[in-house]
């Protein structure tokens, strides 16, 4: 009983600072910033504790996992528009690679591959929540002597904390028929505790809940807010969003499933009273945020 009330009063406070850091831009980028680098070091962490003869530069790692995701906020934000505010970051790649020709480790090739893990499968996906958070749109603007030019606009969105509710949807829709209903085992070799049913009754109520946010929205008069959460996505298009995350959510939980069954421990971490580590946390999101931006740019391009 006690582990179940730490458990729900760490959810609860999880959830509301997501929920609030999307009130304000400069609080989502802290935070999410803070959250790539307790999560970089997590996983480097890891790596340094459990997998034999590899060692990755934790510090290293971290601040460059950082970087690149407040690199991306002031890049999506508009705050720079110049792109060599990306050049610090790829230096660092460059030294990560060019010191294990000094370090004479056993086995350097294991060393960066760990080592570019920590930013491909956290740092990038993670620094995906800018993409979406920060919407440029063309608005045409007159000028003197009645001649209009075209400017581009750039504004806050809290779609990716809906991309986050989906996650925590799906969730609970598949806890709850999979403990009612689970007989078929999804993928045993990875996560046994998963079932077909519970997936299928996650997918289900994050679509009733799609629909829900569609026809609120709809009928929403505030335009403010209508533009703030969405993208003026339609019925089909939420619908769609909502199914991307419920696969790619499950997979990114799979994927996290995997790494630790690979390299053999339970919870990533104990940051997180009775939840675990963060990666453990944001498991689903690291493919489910840079999955969802590949559906919404592909439908902005065939708009």
């Amino acid at each position: 009983m006690n582990n179940f009330i730490v458990r729900s009063i760490t959810g609860v406070l999880f959830v509301a600072a997501v929920v609030c850091s999307f009130l304000d831009p400069v609080a989502m980028v802290a935070l999410f910033t803070l959250v790539t680098a307790l999560s970089v070091h997590e996983y480097c962490t890891i790596i340094n504790d459990n997998v034999e003869k590899v060692h990755v530069n934790t510090l290293i790692c971290t601040v460059a996992g950082a970087y690149f995701f407040l690199a991306m906020a002031g890049y999506c934000s508009d705050f720079t528009s110049n792109a060599g505010v990306f050049i610090p970051y790829l230096i660092t790649i460059v030294y990560l690679l060019i010191s294990e020709l000094y370090l004479k480790a056993e086995n350097p090739i294991a060393n960066w591959a760990y080592t570019m893990l920590s930013q491909m499968y956290v740092a990038l996906p993670l620094s995906m929540i800018n993409v979406l958070a920060f919407q440029q749109t063309q608005q045409t603007v007159q000028g003197c002597f009645s001649l209009e030019s075209t400017t581009a606009i750039v504004s806050f969105s809290a779609l990716p904390l809906m991309v986050f509710v989906f996650i925590w949807v799906n969730d609970t829709g598949a806890y709850l028929s999979g403990s009612l209903l689970g007989k078929h085992k999804l993928f045993p070799r990875v996560s046994p505790g998963k079932s077909w049913e519970g997936s299928i009754g996650g997918g289900i109520l994050v679509l009733l809940f799609a629909t829900l946010m569609w026809s609120l929205l709809e009928r929403s008069t505030y335009l403010d807010f209508y533009s703030y959460i969405s993208y003026h996505l339609s019925l089909v298009e939420w619908l769609g969003l909502g199914l991307i995350v419920v696969f790619f959510g499950t997979w990114g939980d799979l994927v996290e499933s995997l790494f630790k069954r690979t390299i053999g421990i339970k919870d990533s971490g104990h940051i997180l009273p009775g939840h675990g580590g963060m990666l453990d946390r944001f498991d689903s999101s690291l493919l489910a945020m840079p999955a969802a931006v590949i559906y919404l740019y592909t439908l902005q391009t065939i708009r």
